[in-house]
């Protein structure tokens, strides 16, 4: 329903942009002058009629309330999760943390920091939210020998600050070989790297046929392959066969230096 009242008016003053009206007690008003009709000059007498349409502010006040909702269900009700970490993989001086998925809903990413028994680390990490959902990984090194660690994760937001939950781990002793995780380059045949294999099944370590983020060392003769130049990407000490033969004959982990292509 639409309520209108009439009022009449001259035009005393006329420029680009607003008209001066007068009513008939000389009362001077202004007026956006776009609005006033085609051929109207001063002295000419305009009947205005300024009317109040309820439907449309009813039709407003829905939509307006609609929009809060909305944003109230998009902004104020979904908060970012705090993130969720495991401990991947463990050797004798690093381990690597893994995290589910970050759910920031909203929120932007400010910053990843790694925690080291309380103490926040200099550790590289994810810049972006993007970036952090596809690496989802960290290898921290440096570590002490047979010792006992926790780790956490802070991720900074612009909704604020999100810890993750602790996991514990402890690092190898030399002589357990669990953690090491070789990739083979090219050998002398496939009868060596098999043989290799096998060795690797009796001290209990594992193997990989691509080098990745758990791999602690890249075994070949040659210096050849996507493999072999991904490994010096990664700063993975490439030796030579005989360090795994070393290593089961000695029961512990044998330096790698000696071993080095």
């Amino acid at each position: 329903m639409t309520l209108t009242k009439s009022a009449q008016f001259t035009v005393g003053k006329l420029d680009a942009g607003m008209a001066g009206l007068l009513t008939d007690d000389y009362q001077l008003i202004e007026f956006p002058a776009v609005l006033l009709p085609k051929g109207v000059v001063l002295g000419s007498v305009v009947n205005i009629n300024v009317g109040r349409d309820k439907e449309a502010e009813k039709r407003q006040r829905n939509e307006f309330r609609e929009l809060q909702e909305q944003l109230l269900l998009e902004f104020g009700t979904k908060q970012p999760q705090a993130p969720v970490i495991r401990i991947e993989h463990t050797t004798q001086t690093w381990t690597i943390i893994e995290w589910e998925p970050l759910d920031l809903a909203s929120a932007e990413l400010r910053s990843l920091h790694l925690y080291r028994d309380g103490q926040r680390m200099m550790q590289a990490m994810p810049s972006t939210l993007e970036a952090a959902n596809i690496i989802r990984a960290v290898k921290t090194t440096g570590l002490d020998v047979d010792h006992d660690y926790e780790f956490k994760i802070e991720m900074r937001t612009s909704a604020g600050v999100f810890f993750s939950n602790t996991v514990s781990t402890k690092t190898h002793t030399l002589d357990n070989l669990s953690g090491v995780c070789v990739c083979f380059g090219e050998c002398d045949s496939q009868e060596e790297v098999e043989n290799l294999k096998e060795t690797i099944k009796r001290i209990g370590a594992s193997w990989t046929d691509q080098v990745s983020l758990n791999v602690t060392h890249f075994i070949t003769r040659f210096k050849t392959g996507s493999d072999y130049e991904a490994a010096l990407h990664y700063n993975i000490p490439v030796v030579k066969p005989d360090w795994l033969l070393a290593c089961e004959a000695n029961s512990k982990l044998q330096p790698a230096i000696k071993f080095y292509l």
